[in-house]
């Protein structure tokens, strides 16, 4: 078990918002958070046009797949950021909840997917300000 904290990431389909969130986080976090993501009813794919609006501002996210939310998964993270999808996401006592609201870049062209990619970016750097305090 490591003492870094784990922040998990959840959309319906894990192939917008919550792989652009997991992809800053690694971006700005480093190793210093393990950071995950799932989806309570996974794509086949994740969404070229949020894989280009990050490929737009260096971050590489083509290696990642949607995933099936899993209990454990969920039970074993610090914090569960969840985007819009509603009752599916499973709640446990003690963790730390944050429900973003963001538009869902589904079939949207790349032109709509970056406000959303740059908002989840100031999301991602005040959670990480929160995370890991300045040393």
């Amino acid at each position: 078990m490591s003492n870094k904290p784990s922040v998990l990431f959840v959309c319906v389909h894990n192939a917008g918002r919550s792989q652009m969130a997991a992809g800053w986080l690694r971006h700005l976090a480093g190793d210093a958070v393990e950071v995950r993501s799932a989806g309570s009813a996974p794509a086949e794919a994740i969404n070229p046009a949020a894989v280009e609006a990050m490929r737009e501002v260096g971050i590489d996210i083509t290696d990642q797949k949607p995933k099936i939310l899993e209990y454990d998964v969920a039970y074993d993270s610090d914090v569960i950021i969840t985007m819009g999808c509603g009752d599916a996401c499973p709640v446990f006592p003690g963790k730390r909840y944050e429900d973003w609201k963001l538009d869902d870049p589904a079939g949207q062209g790349v032109e709509a997917v970056r406000p959303i990619r740059d908002d989840i970016k100031a999301r991602i750097e005040r959670l990480l300000a929160d995370l890991i305090p300045a040393t």
